[in-house]
């Protein structure tokens, strides 16, 4: 750090992104993007954008908000674009939380939620998941604190119903809950249907995953109307023009094409079985992912040594280093021809550890 950068700051751990290596080829199985292109109608929406990239984009992201609105049924009100899900979230942490109201949320889940924490100088707690790695509810009963809880959870893949969810909610009514669908296309329920039935409930979701927009970085929060008024005095205090207009053609493309979005997502659940499978033939041991990732781990094998060794032959998973879960590694749901190859290293590592 420079000796000008703020005190304010001197403790912040900052966010690791999954590797994005150029040194060589890899088989990319580790930052959990879809294995297949954005739809051609995203495609061409925003080549179509790219011409008129002289103007400032719309603020209001007016078109892709009628679309999307009118896909989940919801109001054009009801919903806020952002620069991917994490500008939604950075948001709900500045908004929501403060000396008197701090964050809760789970000991092993999104990498940065302590991160926005930390940024927006908010106490928070970190609860312990059971021993399976499933969210206690009961220790979000009551607490008094916004809670922010990632359904499926990453990196365990593990979601709650939404019974559970509205456990949480109806406990407590004078603080917001924040419940956040990054991976929620590929099994899980929404929440996003109760947003009228409690006024405590923000739900964000991305078009990284399901949708194959990593690269254009769009998110969005789903709320009561008053609550993403909240939102939009903060993205009118930071960056009105958060969400470009190519990304918002993209957007809007990718929505009117809905039936490739499902088709890709209906594809992956299926991948995502046939990898289980194969790992549990291996000796691996996964949790019950409803996610395009798979967390798995070997008794023979180190975590870390997997990795490292996968890495070795061009393939990359991704490690983590907290305790809890340093055995295990998480491994994104490719296509087949690119899980063929994973399974193949990996048949190869365990037959040179047991030599």
């Amino acid at each position: 750090m420079s000796r000008f950068f703020s005190d304010k700051f001197s403790s912040l751990e900052a966010y690791t992104p999954g590797e994005q290596p150029k040194d060589m080829k890899y088989v990319k199985l580790n930052t959990n993007e879809s294995p297949f292109p954005p739809s051609p109608k995203a495609i061409e929406y925003a080549s179509r954008a790219a011409e008129s990239l002289q103007l400032y984009c719309d603020p209001e992201c007016t078109r892709l908000t009628e679309e999307f609105s009118k896909l989940y049924g919801i109001k054009k009100d009801e919903v806020l674009f952002t620069n991917g899900s994490d500008d939604a979230l950075n948001f709900c942490f500045s908004a929501f939380c403060d000396d008197e109201t701090p964050a809760a949320f789970a000991d092993i889940t999104y990498g940065f939620y302590p991160v926005f924490a930390q940024m927006n100088r908010v106490p928070f707690t970190e609860i312990p998941l059971n021993e399976d790695f499933t969210i206690n509810v009961d220790d979000y009963i009551g607490i008094n604190k916004t809670v922010f809880i990632a359904n499926p959870n990453a990196p365990t893949g593990i979601a709650l119903p939404l019974y559970d969810l509205e456990r949480i909610l109806q406990s407590n009514p004078d603080n917001i809950v924040v419940i956040d669908e990054a991976y929620v296309d590929f099994g899980a329920q929404s929440a996003v249907g109760l947003i009228h039935k409690y006024d405590n409930l923000i739900v964000t979701q991305t078009f990284s995953k399901s949708r194959s927009l990593a690269g254009g970085r769009l998110g969005m929060a789903i709320a009561n109307s008053s609550l993403i008024r909240d939102l939009n005095t903060l993205k009118y205090s930071t960056n009105p023009y958060n969400v470009s207009s190519m990304t918002q053609a993209a957007g809007v493309g990718t929505i009117i094409d809905d039936d490739y979005t499902k088709k890709n997502c209906a594809v992956i659940a299926e991948n995502r079985g046939y990898l289980t499978n194969k790992l549990e033939e291996l000796g691996f041991t996964h949790t019950p992912s409803v996610s395009n990732f798979v967390f798995a781990k070997h008794p023979e094998l180190d975590g870390g040594e997997l990795y490292r060794s996968l890495k070795e032959r061009g393939v990359l998973i991704r490690h983590f280093t907290k305790e809890k879960i340093r055995d295990y590694n998480r491994i994104t749901v490719g296509t087949k021809e690119q899980l063929d190859i994973l399974l193949k290293n990996i048949k190869e590592i365990l037959q040179e550890a047991r030599a």
